[in-house]
């Protein structure tokens, strides 16, 4: 792949194998693979301005000081780097005191964010094997094994092991630009497979998370998941309900909206794991085929969208995995009476409370999520000074988008998308025509609005 790395990839060494075989009786003086900076293609000059400022600054201070996890990754896979996450043997109370533009957060996995501008960069310090003197507020583990809270701090080469994957326990060295490889990352990035550190098992029960991240990397990065990291996620999949709504909601965010969402679906499908994230959706699924042919059209288009450069919308897309349930629950309660608007809006708010159990919705995502549902209604209705209010609507355009895609996946009948595509294109002239076609077609009387009669008023005796 490039110099010096087919020499490397041979003989692992013991150590390595020993780290891969069992993390827990792993030497503490684990011995990295490093690659000096003949043998390797990272430069300065794909690390941001602000994550160098970070590697120099904690550097002059005395302190040890690395790139790690992703960055190296992908720039040994010959991609730019987007994210930089640093990590150093500074404690995070140290690193806030080096960096004014810094913030501590999280207590569950306590960090740093130091701030430049709108770019963020993450500092961790290394973090060590729990101990029996270490109290809850430390580190604390539920019966399951979920790591509950994660902050000892321990030296590079046990920060290594709680690394999830081989291909993210590389550490590129500020001070003389090196990388460490401690578990045979460069030799997996070679064959494209991505391999959990350690016992799938447990790793998946410390924290069921990972299965979501790797079926994001084996989507983004176009890896092979490992035979043994693989296999037990298919049962462990229901831990993922006691991960919080909210932490859920970032993974999805990261799961669909990097120009991989089509693949990620079809994985997260394979492995049982969609459905802990959208249970509506999957049964939706099971009982019509139309909804999953349309999330899949709603997130190739997303991923067309990003690769041109095009912007993206959560709303939209959350939109689209749940209006088959929504569909559904309309349907159920008109044949109990409902009226078709009342209906449309019961279902939503019922859909939509389910779905906050499993993923939290941030309101400037749900609210226009639940605008593109109702102008499903409206689109239909097309007489008079309706159609140009319905266009200037400002969530139109989605609403129109998820109309086509309704109609490509056979949900309803192909036209009404043909009539908006027109009307939006056609002059004045045009736009009047396709009204007066409107007009005249028997299949949109229903769009007549019934005027109510009015009593006569009573004359006034006196």
């Amino acid at each position: 792949m490039f110099k010096g790395f087919t020499r490397l990839l041979h003989s692992p060494g013991e150590h390595l194998k020993s780290l891969l075989d069992s993390p827990e009786s792993a030497s503490d003086a684990l011995s990295p693979r490093i690659i000096p900076r003949s043998e390797h293609p990272v430069s300065r000059q794909q690390i941001s301005e602000a994550a160098l400022k970070v590697l120099y600054r904690l550097n002059g201070a005395g302190f040890d000081a690395y790139l790690v996890g992703g960055c190296i990754r992908d720039a040994l896979l010959g991609k730019m780097p987007k994210d930089f996450d640093v990590a150093t043997n500074a404690t995070p109370e140290q690193v806030r005191d080096l960096f004014r533009n810094s913030r501590l957060i999280g207590r569950r996995f306590r960090i740093v964010h130091v701030r430049f501008g709108r770019e963020v960069i993450e500092v961790t310090t290394f973090r060590g094997k729990p101990q029996d003197e270490h109290g809850d507020h430390i580190a604390h583990q539920s019966d399951d094994g979920l790591l509950l809270r994660d902050n000892v701090w321990g030296n590079i080469e046990e920060d290594a092991l709680r690394r999830d994957f081989t291909v993210n326990a590389l550490y590129y060295n500020i001070a003389d630009f090196t990388i460490h490889d401690f578990a045979n990352g460069v030799r997996d990035i070679e064959s494209r497979t991505l391999r959990l550190i350690g016992d799938p098992t447990t790793r998946y029960r410390e924290d069921p998370v990972r299965m979501l991240r790797a079926v994001r990397f084996a989507a983004k990065l176009d890896f092979t998941i490992e035979p043994a990291t693989e296999a037990p996620m298919y049962d462990l999949a229901p831990l993922l309900l006691q991960i919080p709504p909210a932490r859920l909601f970032d993974e999805v965010l990261k799961l669909f909206m990097a120009g991989h969402g089509l693949i990620t679906f079809r994985l997260l499908s394979h492995y049982n794991l969609f459905g802990m994230l959208f249970p509506e959706s999957e049964e939706a699924m099971a009982d019509a085929a139309w909804a999953e042919e349309l999330i899949e059209q709603a997130l190739t288009n997303t991923d067309k969208r990003i690769a041109d450069g095009r912007p993206v919308t959560p709303a939209f897309l959350l939109a689209a995995f749940l209006w088959a349930p929504v569909a559904h629950r309309q349907a159920a309660l008109e044949r109990e009476g409902m009226p078709a608007v009342p209906a449309l809006q019961t279902a939503a708010q019922e859909v939509v409370s389910r779905q906050l159990q499993h993923i939290s919705i941030p309101k400037r995502f749900g609210i226009p999520m639940r605008e593109i549902w109702e102008l499903q209604a409206r689109l239909p209705m097309r007489r008079g000074k309706r159609a140009f209010q319905t266009r200037e609507h400002p969530r139109f355009r989605a609403a129109y988008d998820l109309l086509l895609l309704r109609e490509q996946a056979g949900e309803i009948p192909r036209g009404l998308g043909d009539w908006w595509t027109a009307f939006q294109k056609g002059d004045e002239h045009e736009q009047l025509r396709l009204l007066q076609k409107v007009g005249s077609d028997p299949a949109s009387q229903g769009d007549r609005r019934r005027k109510k009669r009015r009593k006569p008023r009573k004359a006034n005796s006196e």
